[in-house]
């Protein structure tokens, strides 16, 4: 996956920091120049090209894409404002690239070299003498150290970053080329989680600044791009750097053909689609399955000048849900929790709102078989032992299965158990609404950062008024919301929680304690659940596949039973369009996202890579 991609509290998206991975195999295997989680690397040592490239693409035009509705700061790793698009990936690399056509393997790139200790206590990298930054400044280890000491300990930083690599304790100097972490605890996971999350950037960039004060200064990366221009809130230009070092080598070669990548930003979805129709920008990847099905339609479909597509993927998926912020007293009772997922109907909103075009969630590992099923198996149950006095009966029998409308269940049964929930939690139906013993009505807020999503809300807000639940939902401005998810501000909102098969830290940040009431933290819930805590640790330290297994099953069957959000759906597709410009690889890879598998390896047919600056024709 590109790193560019790491997208954090957006509706529906496919990724926070994650990585999609598929295991057979447990243990760690490195090869110098790769390092791979369960397996062989596929490609050799000096491997020309990655099988799902082109690595004679032609080079050329300029690429418009749609952004992420606004930004504000070019930064991308501070906490605060809302962090502009391309910024890693385009200008800013990591330490090694993960492959695309593999479950889990990272190839050198800044690091050609990489060698973890026997004890697992430390990692240790040589960086390519060739790495250069787009100044044409040599990436040194004082560079990299400088990263990671940023990264780790400037308090304007986004919290992801010490939560993620918390467990490593300091970047040691050996040489000029040659830099070692270390572990402050034996995690096989570590050395992985460093090569994806470690952002690499120069020392003089930041310079005699405060970090904060980097927020729109023009980032220097040894990427393929740099940044041209800018329009903040509205647009950004990268151009191709022609002295990119890494071009030729065999992690690059064939990537990144494009002379130009621009984004332009449309605040609202469907006024964005039809400046897609009007030639506005060339490529979507589209999530919202009413515009999907209804809205890709017009002249430039009908004669094939915009392409519409389902493109199949394996990446693994997680959970996206309503979640319920149970830092508030409303929803700090489970039964509470229980009644509105009972309340929310998917069979209705399938067939009706989405076109019979999801499937529901049902774990917090959905699609893989780290997903809790059936009956308890005899580890699941040695793992939960200790912790069955605070938890569940339930969660010690067969997994949970989310609750169905179709025949012979309804709606109508689903809120009848629902009332009783809400009535043995102190709420009854009194003077038009329901109420607790102190005469207070049951009224939340639901928080959107979509307009798309109202509809979904009102179905599901019809629904909760049969009990007497008054659900108010409003879409805010991007940046708003973002400081309301960041800061833990809200009753409830909509978010994701993508998954890997190799889950690991990044799990964390969203469901430990620990977690629970820091800034920026992906734990929406506010979740403090001493068994979650026990099992997240005990997966940050193992590897073997089985016991992996065993414990995220476990961690389902907690997190379920606990009704920290009311489980949506998920798909199995990429949904993309694009203007017929293009050509690419005929080979698909595995494990991609949309964006970034375009990005990274289409081209422009002939006639469309001359770069014309003052139009585009369609």
């Amino acid at each position: 996956m590109l790193n560019s991609y790491k997208i954090s509290i957006v509706q529906n998206s496919t990724l926070y920091i994650v990585f999609f991975c598929l295991l057979s195999i447990s243990k760690l295997a490195v090869s110098d120049y790769a390092i791979a989680y369960g397996y062989t690397p596929k490609y050799n040592k000096n491997f020309s090209h990655f099988d799902y490239v082109n690595p004679d693409a032609p080079k050329g035009g300029r690429l418009d894409l749609n952004g992420s509705r606004t930004f504000d700061r070019l930064n991308p790793f501070l906490l605060k404002g809302v962090a502009a698009d391309g910024i890693e990936g385009l200008i800013i690399e990591t330490l090694m690239e993960q492959s695309l056509d593999e479950p889990y393997t990272f190839y050198g790139l800044i690091a050609d070299d990489i060698k973890v200790a026997e004890d697992g206590l430390s990692v240790t990298y040589h960086i390519n003498t060739k790495a250069q930054f787009s100044d044409g400044t040599s990436v040194t280890v004082e560079d990299i150290k400088f990263s990671f000491d940023t990264l780790m300990q400037d308090k304007h930083v986004h919290p992801a970053y010490k939560i993620t690599l918390g467990d490593i304790s300091d970047a040691e100097i050996i040489d000029t080329h040659t830099i070692r972490f270390n572990f402050k605890v034996k995690n096989p996971k570590l050395p992985m989680l460093l090569n994806s999350y470690l952002s690499i950037f120069p020392r003089h960039w930041v310079g005699d600044l405060d970090f904060k004060d980097t927020a729109m200064k023009i980032p220097i990366g040894s990427g393929p791009y740099v940044l041209d221009s800018y329009d903040t809130g509205k647009q950004l230009k990268f151009k191709r750097n022609p002295d990119y070092w890494a071009a030729e080598s065999g992690i690059r070669k064939g990537m990144f053909n494009f002379d130009e990548v621009v984004y332009k930003y449309f605040r609202d979805s469907t006024i964005a689609l039809e400046a897609m129709k009007a030639g506005e920008y060339d490529f979507r990847h589209e999530y919202n399955s009413k515009m999907w099905a209804r809205d890709y339609t017009g002249r430039v479909f009908k004669n094939k000048e915009i392409i519409k597509n389902n493109i199949p993927h394996s990446n693994s998926v997680g959970i996206q849900g309503f979640v319920l912020n149970t830092r508030k007293p409303l929803f700090n009772d489970k039964r509470v929790r229980e009644a509105l997922v009972l309340a929310y109907d998917f069979e209705w909103a399938n067939r009706m709102l989405f076109y019979n075009q999801y499937q529901r969630n049902d774990s917090y590992f959905s699609n893989t078989e780290l997903a809790a099923r059936g009956a308890i198996s005899q580890r699941e149950y040695e793992l939960l032992l200790p912790f069955k006095e605070h938890l569940a009966t339930s969660v010690f029998e067969n997994a949970w299965t989310p609750p169905v409308t179709c025949k012979p269940s309804s709606l109508r049964n689903n809120l009848r158990q629902a009332i009783k929930l809400l009535k043995s939690a102190g709420w009854e139906y009194n003077n038009g609404a329901l109420r607790n013993s102190d005469g207070k009505a049951f009224t939340f807020d639901l928080v959107l950062s979509q307009k798309a999503f109202e509809r979904i809300a009102a179905s599901y807000a019809r629904n909760l008024k049969k009990l007497g639940i008054i659900m108010n939902y409003r879409t805010v401005d991007f940046a708003l919301y973002k400081r309301k998810v960041e800061t833990k501000d809200f009753d409830m909102i909509v978010s994701s929680y993508p998954q890997s098969q190799v889950p690991g830290n990044e799990l964390e940040s969203r469901w430990h304690s620990k977690t629970a009431d820091v800034d920026g933290s992906a734990n929406y819930p506010g979740i403090k659940n001493p068994a979650i805590d026990a099992l997240l640790e005990q997966l940050s330290n193992t590897k073997d596949r089985q016991e992996i297994i065993a414990i995220t099953r476990a961690m389902d069957r907690v997190l379920l039973s606990e009704f920290y959000l009311v489980p949506h759906w998920y798909i199995s597709t990429h949904r993309i369009a694009y203007w017929d410009k293009f050509e690419f690889p005929q080979t698909l890879p595995d494990y991609f996202s949309a964006e970034g598998w375009m990005l990274s390896t289409w081209w422009f047919k002939p006639e469309y890579r001359k770069l014309n600056l003052s139009s585009k024709k369609k």
